[in-house]
């Protein structure tokens, strides 16, 4: 499969006690040409109110990703997805090549999503998963998905939730997220279909575009992490 990515950004708003920590991509039959975060009505790139998170459009063709992102690999998964620069058209994107694989490239960051909660890419889907199903699962699988982490913050949790979070500090040498949005292009489920992942309720799955009749098109997507955050 492949999965094609250009461009990703973000826009700004008033401080909080939420702090948005990492960005990250899973492609499998998809390109992605870039990322930004903004602050409302800021989403032009280079604005002091934007955030160039993934500059992929300036890059260059089969050369190195960015500043800042960094391969995520599985201990359990073998096979990892072989990530690339490519150009398509007026596009300089991400390319993944996926067979049977799974990783991902993800970049650290601390923004309140309160000031910057508007998050924009453009990304193009070759082809769907049918067994893709948000509800289930063995459907947890889909052609391209944008991840969203918050900061772990201790205020925020119960004593047991403590206790977990520094659990797993020990084996993992960090905090994992407080919680996660994952932006996905699903095979069936209505656009703007918003869900607990169904192994965990930290991540809250949200359907960006589903179905086929999109396909092999450049898609401008827009969404407000804060707002999203706050229903999850």
């Amino acid at each position: 499969m492949n999965n094609d990515v250009s461009r990703l950004h973000l826009k700004r708003i008033e401080p909080m006690a939420l702090s948005l920590s990492s960005v990250l991509v899973g492609l499998a039959s998809c390109l992605l040409a870039g990322i930004i975060l903004a602050a409302p009505n800021r989403l032009q790139a280079g604005s002091p109110a934007t955030i160039e998170v993934g500059a992929f459009s300036t890059a260059a063709p089969g050369g190195p990703w960015p500043d800042g992102w960094k391969p995520l690999t599985f201990p359990k998964i073998a096979q990892h997805t072989t990530y690339s620069l490519v150009r398509d058209g007026d596009h300089i994107a991400v390319k993944a090549a996926s067979q049977a694989s799974s990783s991902g490239y993800t970049k650290e960051l601390l923004i309140d999503p309160k000031e910057y909660p508007i998050i924009q890419w453009q990304w193009k889907v070759s082809n769907i998963l049918k067994a893709g199903n948000v509800a289930k699962k063995e459907g947890d699988d889909y052609p391209a998905r944008i991840y969203v982490t918050f900061q772990y913050d201790s205020a925020k949790v119960s004593l047991f939730g403590k206790a977990k979070y520094e659990a797993a500090k020990l084996i993992y040498g960090q905090y994992p997220p407080l919680g996660a949005l994952n932006y996905i292009w699903e095979s069936r489920a209505a656009v703007g279909t918003a869900v607990p992942n169904p192994y965990t309720e930290q991540v809250h799955m949200v359907v960006v575009e589903s179905g086929a009749a999109k396909l092999n098109t450049w898609m401008t997507e827009e969404r407000n992490v804060y707002d999203d955050y706050k229903r999850a």
